[in-house]
């Protein structure tokens, strides 16, 4: 499998999905509402878009690393233990940056 080719196409998307976010959160296109009720329901749309802006460029930074682990030659190997990461999990989510022993005593 080509892992650059996917890491970059991945990137591409989650790099225009982050853009939309922003237009959307920062109403690049449409004014604030007037309206008090709106404004509310607006600001909780903010708040969720902010979240998954935040999510997207938190992607891009990990599609990114892997991509220079990529060119190091590091690719494919866990930043903790230093194994091998499986071909499965890297088709899965081809910018792991661990092992899933490792991802799982991290998320403790």
């Amino acid at each position: 499998m080509d892992f650059k080719k996917q890491l970059e196409e991945l990137r591409r998307q989650y790099t225009q999905r982050r853009d939309a976010i922003h237009i959307d959160v920062w109403h690049e296109e449409q004014p604030v509402e007037k309206d008090f009720a709106e404004q509310v329901v607006q600001s909780e749309n903010d708040d969720v878009l902010a979240a998954l802006d935040n999510d997207a460029k938190q992607t891009v930074m990990r599609i990114d690393n892997a991509l220079l682990r990529l060119e190091a030659g590091h690719f494919g190997y866990c930043l903790a233990c230093g194994k091998k990461i499986p071909d499965g999990r890297l088709q899965l989510v081809p910018y792991a940056e661990h092992c899933v022993e490792c991802a799982e005593l991290n998320e403790h």
